[in-house]
């Protein structure tokens, strides 16, 4: 098992673009390393395939390309929301994001 970091020079323009660089340079400095065992890991029927789904698409997104994400959302049949944000949308749109996770429990509800 091997653990890969991000560089951290690179995080700014690519997962954080459009964010402020102080605040893009404070999460690359803390971001945790993702441990490679995740990369192998069997995760069992996926919860898309049983319940409903929503879906937030970054269209600035330099991470997962906007294309791709569109092509996952709509193979898992999500409600799905574009948003002008990078990979960090969470971040750059909170609010957005809690719409779209206050919609998804309403709807669950």
């Amino acid at each position: 098992m091997f653990d890969a970091y991000y560089k951290q020079n690179l995080f700014p323009a690519c997962f954080a673009n459009g964010l402020p660089l102080s605040q893009a340079r404070v999460l690359a400095a803390t971001a945790e390393p993702l441990s490679t065992i995740a990369l192998g890991q069997k995760s069992g029927v996926p919860a898309w395939k049983t319940i409903p789904s929503w879906a937030v698409v970054g269209t600035a997104d330099r991470v997962i390309l906007p294309a791709v994400q569109l092509a996952m959302a709509r193979h898992a049949h999500a409600h799905i929301t574009e948003v002008r944000a990078p990979h960090l949308s969470m971040i750059s749109d909170p609010g957005t994001v809690t719409q779209v996770i206050l919609k998804a429990v309403h709807t669950a509800g």
